[in-house]
């Protein structure tokens, strides 16, 4: 079971960018991040175009047997939104139930996105906006939202752990590349983590407990 108690089932996520932002790597990333957890992960890209700066696509399931489909991600249980001039496109929400999460790349918030209607349905607490790119330019030095995003997204979501996300990164990168995105990611996390919990309640609670 995962850190919130549930039973953990296969967990598909789609990502969404341009070419040219990592959209592929964040998905490599994440598989590789939920393998360091002894469990099955894949990842792989949408047929199309990847020239840069055209839309890019791609998925990345995780569970705890072995995954048999190969097919693209048409009812995610997490959308990751690496560039959200992307959010006006219809389809890019497609297949995500109210229950879902979204992890969108911003500094504008949910309101100024436009997204206030279309959140409605959905808790609040799973729908978020964490400014990947500005972390990424603080701490690597260049726009690129990958590791950041996925930070923020074991925040949201605890499909992996940070600590798992933090190995595939070194992993995946060296010297100070690796160090930059591993601080995005954590600054991302923390991001995250403290605007779930004021939607939910918890931070004076962690606080309180901090003061015990």
């Amino acid at each position: 079971m995962n850190k919130q108690g549930r039973t953990r089932t296969m967990f598909q996520v789609r990502f969404h960018g341009r070419g040219g932002q990592g959209v592929v790597t964040a998905a490599e990333l994440l598989a590789s991040a939920a393998f360091r957890e002894d469990r099955h992960a894949q990842a792989f890209p949408s047929f199309g175009s990847e020239r840069m700066g055209a839309p890019v696509m791609s998925f990345c399931r995780i569970d705890d047997k072995p995954i048999r489909t190969h097919e693209p991600v048409t009812e995610p249980d997490a959308l990751i939104i690496q560039d959200a001039t992307l959010l006006h496109q219809a389809e890019l929400f497609s297949g995500l139930n109210d229950q879902g999460y979204m992890l969108v790349n911003s500094t504008k918030n949910v309101g100024d996105l436009g997204l206030d209607e279309f959140i409605q349905g959905f808790r609040q607490d799973r729908l978020l906006v964490v400014p990947a790119s500005a972390l990424a330019m603080t701490h690597l030095g260049r726009p690129l939202p990958g590791a950041a995003l996925l930070g923020g997204f074991a925040a949201l979501t605890w499909a992996v752990s940070l600590d798992s996300v933090l190995a595939a990164i070194t992993e995946k990168f060296t010297g100070p590349v690796a160090e930059g995105n591993a601080e995005a990611a954590r600054a991302a996390f923390e991001f995250v983590r403290d605007e779930r919990d004021a939607l939910t309640g918890q931070a004076p609670a962690r606080e309180a407990q901090a003061d015990a």
